[in-house]
């Protein structure tokens, strides 16, 4: 175990070196600049050459990379160009905001994908599963900005039932108590997560579907329905649990979907997390905000893969074998 964990530690730490390089020269490789005055930035140009030596991009390319990567090896990721404050403390504002979505994303993606994937495979080829099915693949063929305005559309412009974007409303954020407050979040946060979940969700149930009608076909199964077992008990406490691997699996991989769906819907709906920070970066060509979102994502990614392989080694203890091995 200790020899897996060593492996999947040295693994990550590449993982992100590749990340941060590759990052590294494909914005500054892109044509452009952060200080040059232009359309958008009317600046003089001895200003913007100040300020392209304050942050070293007067240097060589390589001697930046250097510098760079000195800095994050002691945890510095540098200062942002459009915020003038520290790119941690930029992260640390959002961060949470981006946890907390992509949280509740994933809740109702593998919550609802694996509910509706045992009830296509306890009704497989009847009109439920039909429906289902169909349903899933119109849900899976959308883009989550477009699902996320017409989410907006239906829920807070039509109906009034949700407001229509930011984290909590700063007019009475203030005057409220704790559990109103806790309340007022939980309000906004519906929207986003549902245009962020669902789509996954969508995936999730048929990816489902397909292993748990794999696992009803098992002895074990066949075994439980010969006892005489109630079928409800059969699919839930016996099938279902053979058929989560997959689903442990398929939330490592749900994970960058997330992340990178973060950026648009936070967009879409005004939601102040670090996908939101991230494109505007983008748009200002903040180079070392881009690397730190980009790096953070990538560590967040590496994390959920880890936690799903030790997820599936709890589900299958032939993993756990093969692990020690």
């Amino acid at each position: 175990m200790a020899g897996w964990l060593a492996r999947k530690t040295l693994a990550a730490l590449a993982i992100l070196w590749a990340v941060a390089t590759l990052t590294f020269f494909a914005l500054h490789s892109a044509p452009g600049d952060p200080f040059l005055p232009g359309a958008e930035r009317p600046a003089d140009p001895a200003v913007a050459e100040r300020l392209r030596a304050q942050f070293g991009l007067d240097r060589p390319l390589p001697e930046q990379y250097l510098r760079y990567l000195g800095q994050l090896a002691h945890g510095n990721l540098g200062v942002s160009f459009s915020q003038r404050r520290p790119v941690a403390e930029a992260i640390a504002a959002t961060l949470p905001n981006t946890l907390l979505l992509g949280l509740a994303a994933l809740l109702v993606d593998f919550s609802l994908g694996i509910a509706l994937g045992v009830v296509q495979a306890a009704r497989a080829g009847g009109k439920t599963d039909a429906t289902l099915t169909g349903v899933s693949l119109l849900l899976a063929s959308l883009p989550t900005w477009w699902l996320g305005l017409l989410l907006l559309l239906v829920f807070g412009e039509w109906l009034h039932w949700l407001p229509l974007g930011g984290a909590f409303d700063p007019a009475i954020y203030g005057s409220l108590s704790p559990a109103g407050r806790a309340l007022e979040r939980l309000r906004h946060l519906v929207l986003p997560a549902l245009a962020l979940g669902l789509v996954g969700a969508a995936t999730t149930a048929r990816f489902q579907r397909a292993a748990m009608m794999d696992a009803l076909r098992e002895e074990y199964v066949r075994t439980a329905r010969a006892k005489g077992l109630a079928e409800r008990g059969v699919l839930w406490r016996h099938a279902l649990r053979n058929a989560l691997v997959p689903a442990v699996t398929l939330f490592g991989l749900a994970l960058p979907f997330v992340l990178t769906g973060a950026v648009v819907v936070e967009s879409v709906f005004g939601w102040p997390g670090m996908g939101r920070l991230a494109a505007d970066a983008v748009a200002a060509r903040d180079y070392p905000v881009v690397i730190a979102t980009t790096l953070v994502s990538a560590l967040l990614v590496v994390l959920g893969g880890l936690a799903a392989d030790t997820l599936a080694a709890v589900l299958d203890p032939r993993l756990r074998v093969a692990r020690a091995s």
